[in-house]
């Protein structure tokens, strides 16, 4: 069976080689009677019958590889045009012809592959048509799958025919009998040749998928580890917001409290400092007022000094002409006394002498008159004292009154400095008042800082928590990264650069700008990126166990290289 499906496989490769050589010589649409077509189909029909397992009927043993192709409508919606169309042709009466027809239209709808590529995903339903030891359940149906993808180049026309399809395919050759026998001679030994090489490369295949699938183990393994330190880090990380958000909600609490507290207590400072600031500016007006008094009263109080001491010196002048008045007054009552005397002397003397007192006459109205002068000189010093001592009285009076108006003035400005006294005390007082009220405010602005100073600590911690998530992510990122260049390591092994998505805003090929509509696709064999269009194509390539996605210019140059390898 191995060595059977081997040359199957190998027989494949020839047909499809020769079918687009010859196909693209051509340069037009292949049509039915086109011999290298009809040996596909006929190599095709080989493929698809090789281990089929026979179905028991009334008339016998029946073996058609219908029965698989029809699993395509059930696991391909699109499929069902095709299922459709064949079951509407009248001419078809056998199995045979129908999987025929069915090839036929798949091939000219360029979507054979595709087809016998869900087939091959759903082996479990093929076991009920085909043996375990198949071609199409073993590891050379996907790569036939996979050569069959270079046939989307080809246009092909088809005639489907019912007794063409129903009877037994003819293919027609032309030769001589020794030409003959040297071409199939030539033949064989080119397809030994081929089988060497193909089987050479196959090992080499097998061990490049040992390999790979030990590093896919290794790499799964990894990707477990990574997966469950991811879950780990996920929990942490919504623990840690869990307690990022409990600790930002009580911080914003709290914030909240203590800004609303300072707001009220810096309303109520605002209103008690107005209230103050008005205060001071009031009894600061007062004491201005008040030492502007203070001052007229210490310059009435300095000219009230000053009068003083004229007034003394005035009464000390005073004093002095009354001690001059009364040693006057002694001067002249001793005159008096004299002239008491004398006159008393006279008066004897006139007794004495009143015989002479007609002789003296003349002298003593002489006398009389300087008595009478002196008299009227006595009388008038006499006016002059009383005048004197009339004066010195209102004098006294008056040294009196402004001794009881300078007592009561100094009365009055002690009352008013003992009132400013207590007014500055109270001041003063409240002064102190103040400077307790500003050190309990600053106090509690100094707590308020270390309140603002611990939330700052909470929101360093809570940066600082920020910082870890965003180390956490970027770890994250990395593990991604390092995953993506696990998945990417067979395409680094090829030796392209793989384009990131960020970087392509256009199709490489049709230059189409991509959107919601036009999706970007990754060619796995450039690494370029493309529209669908573009990279419809899939082809098996080393890196990768199954058909994978390739754009229109690599799979032309990977078909060109197969066939250039193959001859």
């Amino acid at each position: 069976m191995c060595f059977e499906r081997a040359n199957l496989m190998n027989m494949m490769k020839l047909s499809i080689k020769t079918l687009i050589q010859s196909a693209l010589s051509l340069g037009r649409t292949l049509d039915s009677d086109f011999p290298p077509l009809q040996q596909f189909f006929v190599v095709l029909e080989h493929c698809l019958k090789h281990g089929l397992k026979a179905k028991k009927t009334f008339i016998g043993q029946n073996k058609s590889f219908f029965g698989p192709l029809e699993l395509v409508e059930k696991l391909c919606p699109e499929a069902s045009d095709i299922a459709t169309s064949v079951k509407n042709l009248p001419e078809l009466k056998t199995a045979v012809g129908r999987g025929r027809a069915w090839l036929y239209l798949a091939l000219m709808q360029k979507k054979l592959a595709d087809y016998l590529k869900v087939l091959l995903d759903h082996k479990h339903l093929l076991s009920e048509f085909y043996e375990p030891d198949a071609l199409m359940m073993e590891e050379e149906g996907a790569v036939i799958v996979g050569l069959l993808v270079g046939l989307n180049v080809i246009d092909a026309n088809l005639c489907l025919k019912g007794e063409d399809l129903d009877s037994q395919v003819k293919i027609k050759f032309k030769y001589n009998q020794d030409e003959g026998i040297t071409a199939v001679l030539d033949q064989k030994h080119y397809v030994e040749e081929l089988n060497r090489h193909l089987s050479c490369t196959v090992t080499d295949l097998q061990n490049k998928i040992d390999c790979l699938e030990k590093t896919n183990s290794k790499l799964q393994e990894e990707l477990a580890a990574a997966t469950d330190r991811i879950g780990s880090l996920q929990e942490e990380q919504q623990q840690l917001k869990q307690q990022n958000e409990l600790i930002r909600e009580r911080s914003e609490k709290s914030v909240e409290v203590t800004k609303e507290d300072t707001k009220v207590e810096l309303d109520t400072y605002r209103q008690s400092r107005q209230g103050l600031d008005e205060m001071y500016s009031d009894v600061w007006k007062q004491l201005k007022e008040e030492k502007k008094i203070r001052l007229e009263l210490e310059k009435e109080l300095e000219l009230q000094i000053g009068m003083k001491t004229e007034m003394e010196i005035a009464m000390k002048l005073l004093e002095k002409d009354t001690h001059e008045k009364q040693d006057t007054l002694v001067a002249l009552r001793q005159q008096l006394e004299e002239v008491k005397a004398i006159n008393l002397q006279m008066f004897h003397k006139s007794q004495n002498a009143e015989c002479s007192l007609q002789q003296k006459t003349e002298a003593i109205s002489s006398f009389e008159g300087k008595t009478n002068e002196m008299m009227s000189s006595m009388k008038q010093m006499e006016e002059r004292l009383q005048h004197a001592e009339k004066a010195r009285q209102a004098a006294e009076e008056r040294c009196n009154k402004m001794k009881q108006e300078l007592a009561s003035r100094l009365d009055t400005c002690r009352q008013q400095m003992s009132q400013l006294d207590s007014k500055c005390s109270t001041l003063e007082k409240e002064l102190k008042s103040e400077k307790e009220q500003r050190q309990t405010l600053q106090r509690e602005l100094h707590r308020e800082k270390d309140a603002t100073s611990l939330l700052k600590t909470e929101l360093e911690q809570m940066e600082g928590l920020k910082k870890e998530l965003r180390k956490l992510q970027d770890e994250k990122q990395q593990l991604e990264k390092v995953l993506i260049g696990v998945e990417l390591g067979k395409f680094k092994m090829h030796g392209h650069t793989w384009l990131k998505d960020d970087e392509a805003t256009h199709c490489k090929q049709c230059e189409k700008e991509f959107s919601i509509s036009r999706r970007k696709h990754h060619c796995r064999n450039c690494g370029d990126i493309f529209c669908n269009t573009c990279s419809s194509n899939e082809l098996a390539l080393p890196s990768y166990p199954k058909p994978v996605r390739v754009c229109d210019t690599c799979h032309t140059l990977l078909l060109q290289r197969c066939s250039s390898n193959s001859s």
